[in-house]
């Protein structure tokens, strides 16, 4: 008995440290550029940025993503079924529209997108806010108008949100695109 007690211990401290690491998925953080331009100065990744294969796929994500609202959160969530969290959300929809995959963290995604002035974002966009007290902790899909789509945390579900909302106003990093360079 006592030895099936260890065992039992191994494994639920071995199934707690899976989880945290399993959870940790939108913790990476991309260091932060210098200066406070509205365009990052960032570098493109040795294989160039990561890019949808046509341009109307940009207004198919917004479609889709839109097709999400109401959907449940599920933090590390990749899948409406189980639920999504922001980063879950926009991997989803990208892959259900592209067939491409993207990373499934906020920041792996923003080290993978190609930067674009704040003034320059369109339907399909990605915008990243430091909701966490680190850089692109959270993100969604711009939708037009000011608007985006995002799965906010635990207490909300896939829901529609403005810019210029104080809370979002306040902690907006930048936006990036999926569409090619040209």
């Amino acid at each position: 008995m006592a030895r099936s007690l260890s065992v039992s211990r191994l494994e639920r401290r071995l199934a707690a440290l899976a989880l945290l690491a399993f959870l940790a998925g939108c913790s990476q953080t991309p260091q932060r550029p210098a200066s406070s331009t509205s365009v990052p100065r960032a570098t493109a990744p040795a294989r160039g940025w990561f890019a949808l294969p046509r341009d109307d796929h940009a207004q198919e994500m917004v479609i889709f993503a839109l097709g999400l609202l109401d959907t449940g959160y599920r933090f590390g969530g990749k899948n409406p079924e189980a639920g999504l969290d922001c980063s879950g959300m926009v991997s989803y929809v990208v892959e259900q529209v592209s067939g491409k995959r993207l990373p499934y963290n906020a920041a792996g995604i923003a080290e993978r997108t190609r930067p674009i002035p704040s003034n320059a974002v369109r339907p399909g966009d990605l915008v990243f806010f430091n909701t966490l007290g680190r850089s692109y902790s959270h993100m969604g899909i711009y939708v037009g108008d000011g608007k985006f789509v995002h799965a906010p945390n635990s207490r909300g579900k896939v829901r529609v949100d403005r810019l210029d909302n104080r809370y979002y106003a306040d902690r907006f990093e930048g936006a990036r695109t999926l569409l090619p360079e040209g």
